[in-house]
């Protein structure tokens, strides 16, 4: 069974084509015109175990949230539509990650329901040029167009990097686990019968 999508979204303000493959080795090319956004995207497709390549152009001269969160809509888009109608996975995942003085849990459930909830404030309001509440909406918008429960919870850090870092990277591991196929699960994990 192949496990993945293509997405093309074309706005006003953004194009982005953007495809995935949940079986893949976090191999593929980011390029959004953000390199931020570029360097968190290589972190979540290589410890998620994530084949992605993303091509982005959007309306940078105004500044980096259109792309970012488009960026986000498209990735959830892609997971959701490559995950079909849940069978056989996980459903669950959860992560704590360490990156040197920071530490991020976080826990995903794609329950085929929206909830998110965000608590890993970077006190720095930007990180190069990139303003760091992005990083906030960009898993907001991801999450909403996945329909998946996400948590994302910061015990303690400093760094504002090595926050970014560790939400994306605890973020990917948390996806690779939940949408691991379980040779034990037949159908659904769920005593509804679906997750849609």
């Amino acid at each position: 069974m192949t496990r993945a999508a293509s997405i093309q979204r074309k706005t006003g303000e953004t194009d982005i084509s953007l495809s995935i493959d949940l079986d893949g080795q976090g191999t593929g090319t980011r390029t959004t015109g953000v390199g931020f956004l570029d360097h968190m995207l290589d972190l979540f497709a290589r410890h998620g175990l994530i084949d992605l390549t993303v091509d982005a152009s959007g309306d940078l001269e105004v500044d980096d949230h259109h792309t970012t969160e488009d960026v986000g809509i498209c990735l959830g888009q892609a997971i959701d539509k490559a995950l079909g109608d849940r069978s056989g996975i996980r459903r669950y995942g959860h992560f704590t990650l360490p990156m040197d003085e920071t530490l991020v849990t976080v826990a995903i459930d794609f329950s085929g329901r929206y909830a998110f909830e965000y608590r890993a404030p970077i006190a720095n309001p930007k990180l190069g040029s990139f303003d760091s509440e992005l990083i906030e909406h960009f898993w907001q918008s991801f999450a909403a167009n996945t329909h998946c429960n996400l948590h994302v919870l910061m015990h303690y850090g400093r760094n504002s990097h090595h926050i970014a870092e560790a939400v994306f990277k605890a973020t990917a591991r948390a996806v690779r686990m939940a949408v691991e196929v379980d040779p034990r699960v037949e159908g659904v994990m769920s005593t509804k019968g679906s997750l849609s």
